[in-house]
């Protein structure tokens, strides 16, 4: 909202009807004391012709203004580190899976190749005298490629995780943080999910399997990842996992609305882990 007296001034105030972009702003900006019969005054003003007219322009101008917030979220820090640690997952699973065809491929030329990245490497250096070789020798190239990208994409996962939340990147770790955020949409929708939820992101198809009666709910999803879960005792994995999502989920909460690292919690998850682990001593 716009103009010398914002209680009756409309979005549409001051300036041109077709700068959309403008308008657009306005929409995105503004705000109104209470509601008012903005079409009327619209045509009042001269902004418009008629309703009509008004509506069109509204529309655009919401148009514009939504594309602009979209375009916005998806530059925002926290989807660029989404789409990073997806980018590095796909980079990995593509690179083991051609890894597999070109072990079995290169295996048909010459006994004994290595198998896994390990052998891919391997094969980039062998002397192609023959097409099928070549083309192995290739596909190896590409391999090594791909999985240099995987590390690459990891590097910058680590780097800029602890930017975008360095209370969950230091608790977790920057890739499992990574992934948390991922999995949650955002930084901010994990921010707003409860700990049981967080607990178990990343087990979805296990959770609607329980749901729909067959099978156990689950404990934990990637956080089984981390050496605080994986690394406990089954009979008390149970209480480490939903001791760390619940500082999972503060630890995201903190980055989220204020950004600022918060040294006491994570103090609290080392008390409260060192708590839960000491129920295995002398068994």
């Amino acid at each position: 909202m716009s103009g010398s007296n914002p209680e009756h001034a409309g979005w549409f105030t001051d300036f041109d009807p077709e700068n959309v972009e403008a308008a657009a702003t306005a929409i995105s900006e503004g705000e109104a004391g209470e509601p008012q019969n903005w079409p009327e005054r619209a045509v009042q003003s001269g902004l418009v012709d008629d309703e009509d007219e008004y509506y069109r322009v509204l529309r655009e101008a919401t148009r514009r203004a939504t594309r602009e917030a979209v375009t916005e979220r998806e530059r925002a820090d926290d989807q660029q580190l989404t789409h990073a640690i997806r980018a590095m997952d796909d980079a990995e699973r593509t690179a083991n899976e051609l890894a597999e065809r070109l072990a079995e491929w290169a295996g048909s030329l010459e006994r004994d190749t290595p198998t896994g990245i390990e052998g891919a490497r391997a094969v980039t250096a062998w002397s192609a005298e023959t097409p099928a070789q070549e083309r192995v020798v290739s596909l190896a190239e590409r391999v090594v490629g791909l999985d240099a990208e995987r590390a690459d994409l990891r590097s910058f996962v680590e780097s800029h995780a602890p930017e975008v939340a360095p209370n969950l990147a230091a608790m977790a770790g920057p890739v499992l943080a990574a992934r948390l955020i991922a999995l949650a949409g955002g930084l901010e929708p994990l921010a707003k999910k409860p700990a049981g939820t967080v607990q178990v992101l990343g087990a979805e198809d296990a959770l609607f399997a329980h749901l729909r009666g067959h099978g156990p709910s689950p404990k934990h999803g990637v956080i089984f990842t981390h050496e605080y879960v994986r690394g406990t005792h089954p009979e008390n994995r149970g209480s480490a996992a939903r001791a760390f999502a619940a500082k999972l989920a503060i630890a995201a909460r903190i980055d989220h609305y204020s950004g600022e690292y918060k040294e006491s919690v994570h103090d609290d998850l080392d008390e409260r882990m060192a708590a839960i682990r000491s129920r295995e001593v002398g068994k």
